[in-house]
């Protein structure tokens, strides 16, 4: 499974003198091929375009031999093939046939440059297009080329590299063909460019903002002003010394009877500088006073006290009170704001409405406004000065730091050398941080509309991202568009960019607000219809995407946008985890667009092919991948895209905390990718049933998965490979574990109800563990893999999820069994009532394992004789399990624990389970009637075909015991993994992966390792792993740790390494071993190698 897969570019493209580019110069990085596309100008018999082959490789022949190998270079044979219907013939002919037969057919030229390295500038490639036909580059101006992705309107960045384009990546990622084309960047198309008439029309800021579609509702306890006509006549009022005739009252209130403006109680408020306001119901008002930076407190607030209003004109308050701050001025930041927010105390007598006797409600919030207490952009050279000269000690005191225009300037001329793909990651959060500056003529915003005016993408993502953010808002958190000031700023940059960006591409948007608005009121109709018309509705719209209505996209976006930085980093690092990346757009409050990934089901969809059980069984995953890759090559490819995007899966969905995990919202690629959608929940909100949380696994492995990463039931080599992937992929993102906590900090008041503040950061620095080392962090990674890969809760949710889907076509058929082990469900009308169901005893089997299976004697109305059947511990607790998900309501009896602490004797835990075993079953047909005459009791109790008949039976309590098989010492193979590092006076020993184990009975061992450091003449330095269940291709990644060692006394030692099997009935057998000679060690750096396994003596 090599990551290394070589990158082929195709480039197409003519020359300035007329001529066309036949390929880049040979050498030892590139081979190459020129390719002629011949276009006949009219129509021409197949015979013709034959003879005109013929002549072209005659003529090429010809001119090579004359030129005296000038074009040595060039291939020397030729393939044709002829499409009569399109006249398009095509032929690896020489470039000079151009002028010979222009006046029948034209001709452009492809050549393809092989195993090209993906970190290699894009004005790299260009010089080496051009390299081949100008003897002197010098003369040749770059710049003036450009490289378009061919069908798209898309252009590489020439000061970029290749791979950080994301055309290029889903070519890498999907193994499509790199195809660009060669232009003059004056003959690029400039449809939607500014034109010479935009840039003389007038800059109207509100002229085009009726583009944006408005909330059609209003917070109710957070006032706004009723619309900007009759803010515009109170101004008029104001500018007047306060005067409102009857007049103007009265066409403001026909005015607003004409819209149907719904009446509140929350008065209108205008702040101007003498602090006048209309009011209607309040009976006091206060104000409260806070000194803010960086959107926090300085100190806590300071309240005014309450007072009434008078009346002239207008209603006025008055204070005449000093609010004092207990800081100088001088110690203020410079970006410190004044933040006044009015609050008014409701008149309960200003009705007699029946809620006038009920709790007296608390005091609203009518307006705020926060102004900047300094200009800090006047500050002197010398200002500027003395702070540079004090950097040092502002970086030694964490209280002195504080945020700065100055400072966010630098930080945004780092991020101008960013392209314009890695740029549009990076936009939401860039967005937000908006909010953070002080003034709206700023570095930040001057960026942003200076990349928008150079690309179109960028114009679209940011219109995008300011239609989200104006079009949504939460009635129970404040949001950006409910703060004024936040409000207006974006009003402003939106009006600015829709200014900026001209009239052909404010015209596409404009189109494109009206398809969104006109396929979102569809969207809504569908939703409402009924299940028949919504059918063939919904075939009209899948065509073009999936269209969203009813839920909030904001979340889906930003976990999208974070795995999509995750891929970024991995590629970066050289990893490529295979991510599927799809679009998703929060076009409105609860509305939006969703891009369909083709030829991919859910996983539900996948399982229940084998009834709803299928989430129980291992092979529903295998079998599909089979059937769409029938070809071994085809499968093993399909495989290991499964193993590398499973591992990606796994870390990004557990760093982000995704939850509510089911197998409706994990999809699975018919190419082996699998991905997850719909992330609603994250950042470890949990859904809860009862007290309990849904997802209760760190993150979704299922055997199913395992058995296609394995290639098998049993553990290979490949669940090593992926236990590597997960732990690479984890400690990459590790190393950038600020990145995404500050990514994610900058969302905190984008409105989103699962990440509102630092309790919410908190729990992916907990994922994140930035303090551990890799080797640590590789250990517990491992131990997420187990405990998700143990977990039977997910297998439950997935099998609830489909029960859930089964409800609105019924219960399922007795051909779907409800119950893994039984062939199909069966009821008590067809078995006849249970009279008495008890454990009989127990007996051993070993098929296809060892282990213990328990008798249970049923005894049936109608029937003298009692049935015996056969059923293993883990068939009883998946009977619990579903009773407790079938029936949460009812009082069930408590099941005996699994877990078995110690090297307790086999034999004597099922002994003492079969007591319990019992006890549970003598309860539980003791419940209610509707769970003990439930489908799924009378499944579990029908005989199947591996019960044995009731001969003998009597004799079963007697268990015979097999006698203990002693060790051997015969053939010893395979191989350890091991990470050998030192620090700190501490010996680290990292057991990590052991492969092709053999065992002398040929079956699955039970591995563990032991350590010893010799000479050790009491055994006092043996270290112990945990013991793998039935494997010959462990994974431990277990650290084994020796303090207090010096580097002299362990050059002195050796470690000896024994892998042994685990034996319940008998002696544990050995495996093989190792000695190593730390002398022979560079303790200095970590050394990771593979060891093969040998006979050793056992200590």
């Amino acid at each position: 499974m090599n990551q290394k897969r070589s990158t082929v570019v195709h480039i197409v493209g003519p020359l300035p003198n007329g001529t066309l580019i036949p390929c880049f110069p040979q050498s030892q990085h590139y081979h190459m091929k020129c390719l002629v596309i011949v276009r006949f100008k009219a129509s021409i018999s197949p015979s013709l375009a034959k003879w005109c082959v013929v002549l072209a490789a005659s003529f090429y022949i010809f001119v090579q031999h004359q030129a005296d190998n000038t074009f040595r270079m060039v291939l020397n044979s030729f393939k044709w093939t002829i499409y009569p219907k399109m006249k398009i013939l095509s032929a690896f002919t020489h470039p000079h046939l151009h002028s010979f037969l222009n006046p029948w057919m034209t001709f452009s030229f492809m050549f393809s440059v092989f195993l090209c390295p993906v970190s290699s500038p894009v004005d790299l490639l260009i010089m080496q297009a051009l390299c081949w036909v100008h003897d002197d580059l010098n003369q040749v101006d770059l710049s003036s080329y450009v490289l378009k992705v061919c069908g798209q309107e898309e252009v590489l960045q020439n000061k970029h590299s290749l791979g950080s384009h994301e055309y290029v990546q889903n070519c890498r990622k999907w193994e499509t063909e790199i195809k660009l084309q060669l232009l003059f960047l004056s003959t690029m198309r400039r449809d939607l460019a500014r034109t010479a008439e935009d840039d003389i029309s007038p800059i109207v800021l509100e002229k085009y903002l009726g583009l944006v579609e408005r909330p059609f509702k209003e917070s109710s306890t957070q006032y706004k002003t009723v619309d900007n006509v009759v803010q515009s006549v109170k101004n008029l009022c104001c500018a007047l010394d306060e005067v409102e005739t009857p007049a103007i009252s009265d066409a403001i209130k026909k005015l607003k009877r004409s819209v149907n403006l719904p009446r509140t109680r929350s008065p209108e408020v205008s702040i101007y500088s003498n602090l006048s306001f209309l009011f209607f119901s309040f009976e006091k008002y206060y104000l409260m006073c806070a000194l803010t930076h960086n959107n926090r407190n300085l100190f806590k607030p300071v309240q005014s006290k309450k007072v009434g209003t008078y009346k002239s004109f207008f209603y006025h308050i008055k204070w005449d009170e000093l609010i004092n701050f207990p800081i100088s001025v001088a110690l203020l930041p410079l970006e410190a704001m004044l933040s006044l927010s009015l609050y008014g105390v409701l008149n309960q007598n200003a009705n007699n409405s029946p809620d006038s006797n009920k709790q007296r409600k608390g005091p609203e919030l009518l307006g705020k406004v926060s102004m900047p207490l300094f200009d800090f952009r006047r500050l002197s050279r010398a200002d500027k000065q003395l702070l540079w000269d004090q950097r040092y000690y502002c970086r030694d005191y964490q209280h002195s730091l504080f945020a700065d225009t100055e400072v966010r300037k630098v930080a945004v001329s780092w991020i101008e050398s960013s392209s314009d793909d890695e740029l549009a990651d990076y936009l939401p959060q860039l967005v937000q941080a908006v909010k953070f500056e002080c003034h709206l003529n700023n570095a930040l915003v001057i960026f942003l509309l200076s990349r928008a005016l150079g690309n179109v993408n960028i114009a679209h993502y940011l219109y995008c991202q300011f239609i989200k953010i104006l079009n949504h808002y939460s009635f129970n958190n404040l949001d950006a568009v409910q703060d004024p000031a936040f409000g207006q700023r974006y009003d402003r940059i939106l009006g600015v960019l829709l200014c900026l960006c001209g009239t052909g591409l404010r015209t596409e948007l404009e189109k494109q607000t009206r398809l969104v608005q006109l396929l979102g009121a569809l969207a809504e109709k569908v939703r409402q219809a009924s299940s028949s018309t919504r059918q063939v509705s919904h075939g009209c719209l899948s065509v073009l995407t999936v269209i969203q209505v009813g839920e909030d996209l904001r979340q889906d976006m930003l976990a999208l946008q974070m795995i999509r930085i995750m891929d970024r980093i991995w590629l970066q690092e050289g990893l490529d985890l295979r991510i599927v990346n799809f679009k998703c757009i929060s076009t409105g409050k609860d509305k939006g667009m969703v891009e369909l990934v083709p030829s991919s089901e859910t996983l539900r969809k996948i399982q229940v092919e084998n009834g709803v059980t299928g989430s129980f069984k291992d092979k529903p995953l295998a079998e599909w991948l089979r059937k769409y890759n029938p070809a071994e090559d085809e499968y093993e490819k399909a495989s290991e895209n499964f193993i590398y995007t499973c591992a990606g899966c796994c870390v990004a969905t557990y760093i982000l905390g995704i939850c509510d995990r089911h197998n409706d919202n994990i999809m699975l690629r018919s190419t082996g990718h699998m991905f997850h959608i719909d992330f609603g929940k994250f950042l470890g909100h949990a859904q809860m049933i009862g007290s309990f949380k849904r997802d209760r696994a760190p993150f979704v492995l299922t055997s199913d998965m395992a058995y296609v990463i394995n290639g098998g039931e049993r553990p290979t080599s490949r669940f090593q490979l992926f236990v590597d992937l997960c732990s690479q992929a984890y400690n990459l993102i590790r190393k950038h574990s600020n990145l995404f906590l500050n990514l994610l900090s900058l969302m905190t008041q984008s409105g989103l109800p699962e990440l509102t503040g630092v309790q919410d950061l908190k729990y992916v620095y907990d994922a994140l563990q930035p303090q551990t080392t890799d080797a640590e962090a590789t250990i517990f990674f491992t131990r997420l893999i187990e405990s998700s890969l143990g977990s039977v809760a997910t297998k439950f949710n997935f099998f609830i999820h489909n029960l859930a889907q089964l409800r609105f076509s019924g219960l399922p058929s007795n051909d779907e069994p409800i119950l893994s082990f039984a062939p199909r469900t069966y009821t008590m009308k067809q078995d006849g009532r249970i009279r008495d169901a008890s454990v009989f005893s127990f007996q051993k089997r070993y098929n296809p394992d060892k282990h213990y299976t328990y008798v249970i004697r049923i005894l049936r109305e109608g029937q003298n004789e009692p049935q015996f059947v056969f059923r293993t511990f883990d068939e009883f607790q998946e009977l619990h399990n579903k009773l407790t998900i079938l029936f949460p309501l009812w009082k069930l009896p408590g099941f005996p624990s699994k877990m078995v602490l110690g090297r307790t004797h086999i034999k004597d835990v099922a002994s003492k389970r079969k007591v319990e075993l019992s006890s549970y079953v003598h309860n539980l047909m003791r419940s209610s009637t509707e769970v003990t005459q439930c489908d799924i009791i009378y499944t579990f109790f029908h005989p199947i075909a591996r019960d044995d008949k009731t001969e003998g039976v009597e004799g079963l309590s007697k268990t015979p015991d097999m006698p203990p098989v002693s060790p051997t010492t015969g053939r010893v193979e395979g191989e350890v993994k091991l990470s050998v590092s030192y620090r700190n006076s501490t010996l680290f020993i990292m057991v990590m992966h052991i492969k092709d184990l053999i065992s002398n009975d040929g079956a699955d061992p039970n591995p563990y390792v032991k350590t010893y450091l010799l000479p050790d003449p009491h055994k006092t330095s043996k270290r112990k792993t945990k013991i793998a269940r039935k494997t010959r291709n462990p994974t431990f990644n277990e650290m084994l740790v020796y303090s207090g060692y010096s580097k002299e006394t362990l050059k002195q030692r050796e470690l000896q390494l024994s892998v042994l099997s685990a034996e319940s009935l008998r002696e544990n057998c050995y495996l093989g071993g190792i000695t190593l000679s730390l002398k022979d060690f560079d303790l200095s750096r970590e050394t990771v190698k593979w060891y093969k396994l040998t006979t050793v003596p056992y200590f």
